[in-house]
């Protein structure tokens, strides 16, 4: 499982560099993406952008990703959704939780304005 992890400010932004994000890599993914969250991370931005195929179990991860950064007061946000992976999200209705971006620097600005507007 190929993944990078970039700090920009309080935002952690969690980089998928895989074309499948599929069942067998998900428990890496989340167990990773959990050690920062235990760690303090409560903004958590997951770049999809090469991401062209996930499958059901990868959306459940996403969702439970989700619920622990709620849990502990973060929010998390998609961005770099390619159409497949988006037509995906939204069958779901996963767009109605989390919110999608366009690119990272669309969901870094999302939490800056949410940060000025509170």
């Amino acid at each position: 499982m190929e993944l990078a992890f970039d700090t920009r400010g309080d935002v952690t932004v969690v980089r998928v560099q895989e074309a499948k994000l599929t069942y067998p890599v998900l428990s890496t993914f989340f167990s990773e993406v959990q050690q920062r969250v235990e760690g303090g991370a409560r903004k958590v931005v997951v770049d999809l952008q090469e991401v062209g195929y996930l499958d059901s179990a990868s959306i459940g991860c996403l969702m439970d990703i989700h619920r622990l950064l709620q849990e502990k007061g973060g929010a998390l946000r998609l961005s770099g959704l390619q159409p497949r992976v988006e037509t995906m999200i939204s069958m779901t209705g996963v767009h109605k939780i989390v919110p999608l971006h366009r690119d990272e620097e669309e969901a870094l600005a999302a939490f800056a304005s949410q940060e000025a507007g509170q």
